[in-house]
């Protein structure tokens, strides 16, 4: 006996509920779906808001036999059976949980997408962005689908309760949408067990999920909102609030992995060489994640979050690249001064002069470090000045 979820999953554009952003009849992607055309998709967002569904309804909309693969148990003997080179009908090839895919899987794709041997279709919880080589980005559309919105989320109960043939009361209905926090699937399900025991009260939906489900994937405070309430925290230099939120992102079910990385990046692009060594623990953090993980690791991601968050701050470097490629966009390449060319007999070897010796190293000189006294970036201008002041 199928449950509700499977009763209720959509079979057509026209009766599936929420992502407009992504297949309203205003986008591009519905443009093309309309026509038959349907390009290498990733979607990526919660659990629960139609990434499975909306793959199945673009499969039937262009006439194409679906498969569905799981990443956790995928095969390439499995894909190669699945391609038929000059078919005339191009199979729809579906990859739950993507990011699990290894780099040799995810290059065993690449032919098949140059080619369109097959349309790809993934999803993921994660963003892709961290998990996926650039040539598999490159080749797809990548879509963010957001958890549905209570109104949405109503649509789909009041079609459940017809299902069914139920009616409950409004404090019920309530519940099992507010607990869901977004999520169809653990909505439809909680219904579904509920309505074994009827009439269906509040009590008896509490007894089956006595607290809402992880805030981080409801409408107003995403995974990706706690992940920049994170970083903004620990760049104002507020430990506590940084150590809350670490916890935050933990208990939202976050790999250990993801954080780090973005430890990582903050260490680079808001303290830099205002503490060089925030870069090496974070580095270090990643690291020992990696072959630790949960539950000892939020003990290190908790130690990298207060040490970042006690640092010097500094987004010299990142300014000063960004400064670098705006101006490589706006100007035409400089010619590189002779004397640094390769082999050149006008090189000046700094070496023999005692570090320093003055010569050309750009054609036409360009400021895009701006000197700070910030923290280590303080003594790092005084060496500076006190090599050019060698002759």
């Amino acid at each position: 006996m199928k449950n509700l979820s499977s009763l209720l999953r959509p079979s057509k554009l026209e009766d599936f509920v929420g992502q407009s952003h992504i297949i309203g009849k205003h986008t591009p992607l519905y443009k093309a779906i309309s026509k038959g055309i349907l390009p290498h998709c990733i979607f990526y967002g919660p659990p629960g808001s139609g990434k499975t569904s909306l793959a199945r309804i673009l499969s039937q909309s262009v006439g194409s036999e679906f498969y569905e693969l799981n990443a956790t148990h995928f095969k390439l003997e499995d894909l190669r059976k699945i391609i038929t080179p000059n078919s005339l009908l191009k199979p729809v090839i579906f990859i739950d949980e993507v990011h699990r895919l290894s780099k040799t899987q995810q290059e065993a794709l690449l032919p098949i997408m140059e080619d369109n041997l097959a349309h790809i279709l993934a999803s993921s919880t994660l963003n892709p962005t961290f998990s996926l080589t650039n040539a598999i980005r490159s080749r797809s559309f990548i879509y963010e689908f957001s958890p549905l919105s209570k109104q949405e989320m109503r649509v789909l109960l009041e079609r459940a309760l017809r299902v069914v043939n139920l009616k409950i009361e409004q404090e019920v209905e309530d519940y099992l949408i507010s607990s869901s926090s977004g999520d169809a699937r653990a909505m439809l399900n909680l219904l579904d067990l509920a309505s074994f025991s009827t009439p269906i009260t509040l009590e008896t939906l509490k007894s089956l999920r006595p607290n809402a489900m992880s805030e981080g994937v409801s409408e107003d405070d995403t995974h990706y909102n706690l992940s920049s309430a994170l970083i903004k925290s620990i760049r104002g230099s507020d430990e506590n609030a940084g150590i809350y939120y670490l916890a935050r992102i933990i208990e939202s079910g976050e790999s250990a992995e993801f954080i780090a990385r973005r430890l990582v990046i903050f260490a680079s692009e808001d303290i830099g060489n205002a503490n060089p060594n925030a870069l090496n623990l974070a580095v270090s953090t990643l690291q020992a994640v990696r072959k630790i993980g949960y539950p000892e690791a939020r003990i290190i991601l908790a130690q990298c979050v207060i040490y970042l968050a006690s640092s010097p701050k500094s987004n010299t470097a990142y300014e000063a690249i960004d400064k670098a490629m705006e101006y490589l966009k706006a100007n035409p390449p400089l010619p590189i001064p002779s004397n640094i060319l390769p082999s050149s007999p006008n090189y000046l070897y700094p070496h023999d002069f005692g570090g320093w010796v003055e010569q050309p190293y750009l054609s036409t000189p360009l400021e895009f470090v701006q000197k700070t006294s910030k923290g280590y970036e303080k003594t790092l201008n005084e060496w500076l000045e006190k090599i050019r002041g060698k002759r």
